[in-house]
């Protein structure tokens, strides 16, 4: 029976346990805020340029331990070494790029008749992260480092099954000088340290990472005190390749194996013209077969574990037993394995092509011409990424307009860089994170009018 008091945190990799972490209540939530509002005044009274200073020596920390937190999320997630090692090496860059917005938080000069009129962006105050599993150091960055930037405190929660890199991170925080309080980390369970810090009165804003489901539980308890909330929930997202692309680019398994497929961004959903869809599903069979899975901390491996049993139990109910696929390898014995999968003959309305697995599995479907393709793009409740290929820059600019996705990629896999806006349409979220504008997401805009033509004239 799972100890309500304690998380478990397990290797994905081996089964073995690597560590037991006390699981915050509610009133360890509460006692937390409590720390963290006289935190939160002290700090957001630095200067910026202080602020700053210290982001940047925070920055340095993390760099001076990137090979240790990328260990530390390999045993914990089962993440393979060259991915824990960007992980960590994002979160020490998202600090730099946070820090140098502290200093440019600017403000308006608006003409006014009889006055000036100026605005300003004030911290929010207490802002709440709840982190998930499948990227736990990057995505409690995106939520946190702009938060405290912008002159706020944060109270960290991340996932139960991976608190030791967030644990590690606030250790490096105070190494570095931050503030005590200003950046707390909570293990604990979403049902009773997460909600807790959803309803707590003091927290000033909500940035949540995780499934659809849970993202309106957290939407609904947040407007009862009209609280704040980015969300970032799920995707299904599509990789629409056509027949003029470059195949071998566009058909990149890791577009839907990176992380062993748990990652919002997977293209999934893998629409290919029909003209080269036998094409396709050659190129693809080999390459899933030619997949290394295995042993995360191996620097040849290319995809390692699920996270859990219960998700390992999750892809396997989308994969029915002898469902057309073209299937990869993965070990036998401990461990939460399942194979690089692509199934073949989905009906493009099937649990497996329009829910969102989790894991290393897509699917394979043909499309006649554009507007077919846009037409099966868009065809999910999902709308958090995708990719489309092709040769044809007007094509290309079409059918970014057309399909309803938050961030598309042109003749690229890529979805996340911590200088350019990411978040969702649909029932991918709500709100950005990162980018230019990161800041002020954690800010109010305050409005001062000055007349000129009474006591101060």
């Amino acid at each position: 029976m799972t100890d309500p008091h304690e998380l478990q945190v397990v290797n994905p990799a081996t089964e073995e346990t690597l560590a037991t972490v006390p699981a915050a209540s509610a009133d360890d939530v509460a006692a937390a805020v409590a720390r963290a509002v006289p935190a939160q005044r002290a700090w957001a009274a630095f200067a910026p340029a202080d602020r700053a200073r210290l982001l940047r020596r925070f920055a340095d920390t993390v760099d001076a331990h990137i090979e240790e937190l990328a260990l530390l999320e390999v045993r914990e997630a089962g993440h393979t070494l060259g991915n824990a090692r960007w992980e960590a090496g994002n979160a020490r860059d998202l600090l730099l790029y946070a820090a140098g917005g502290a200093e440019r938080l600017l403000g308006s000069q608006i003409p006014v008749l009889g006055g000036w009129n100026v605005t300003f962006h004030e911290p929010l105050g207490v802002v709440g992260v709840i982190a998930p599993w499948n990227f736990p150091m990057p995505i409690a960055a995106w939520g946190s480092f702009p938060a405290l930037a912008a002159g706020n405190a944060v109270v960290l929660k991340p996932a139960e099954t991976t608190p030791l890199t967030a644990l590690r991170l606030a250790e490096l925080a105070l190494d570095a000088g931050l503030p005590e309080h200003l950046f707390q980390v909570l293990p604990g369970h979403g049902h009773t340290a997460g909600r807790a810090l959803v309803d707590h009165p003091d927290i000033a804003k909500i940035v949540f990472t995780g499934s659809t489901r849970t993202g309106h539980e957290v939407m609904e308890r947040c407007a009862r005190q009209l609280k704040p909330v980015t969300l970032e929930l799920g995707g299904k997202s599509p990789n629409i390749v056509f027949a003029d692309a470059d195949l071998k680019a566009a058909l990149d398994p890791f577009s839907f194996l990176d992380n062993a497929g748990q990652d919002c961004c997977a293209r999934t959903r893998v629409l290919v013209q029909r003209e080269v869809y036998d094409e396709a599903r050659a190129f693809l069979a080999a390459a899933l077969a030619a997949v290394v899975v295995g042993d995360p901390a191996d620097e040849k491996t290319q995809m390692g574990p699920l996270i859990s049993r219960a998700q390992l139990d999750r892809v396997r109910s989308h994969v029915p037993d002898g469902a057309p696929a073209l299937r990869g390898t993965a070990p036998d014995g401990p461990g939460f394995w399942f194979p690089p999968t692509v199934l073949t003959d989905a009906a493009p309305d099937s649990p497996a092509a329009v829910e969102e697995i989790f894991g290393p599995v897509a699917v394979l479907l043909p499309f006649d011409d554009e507007r077919d393709a846009i037409r099966l793009a868009n065809d999910t409740p999902y709308g958090l990424s995708g990719s489309i290929w092709t040769r044809d820059l007007g094509r290309a600019l079409r059918v970014s307009g057309a399909v309803r996705a938050g961030n598309l990629s042109v003749n690229s896999h890529s979805s996340v860089r911590y200088w350019t806006p990411f978040g969702g349409f649909k029932q991918s979220g709500l709100g950005r994170e990162l980018g230019p504008d990161a800041l002020t997401a954690f800010t109010e805009t305050k409005n001062v009018f000055l007349s000129t033509e009474g006591p101060l004239k």
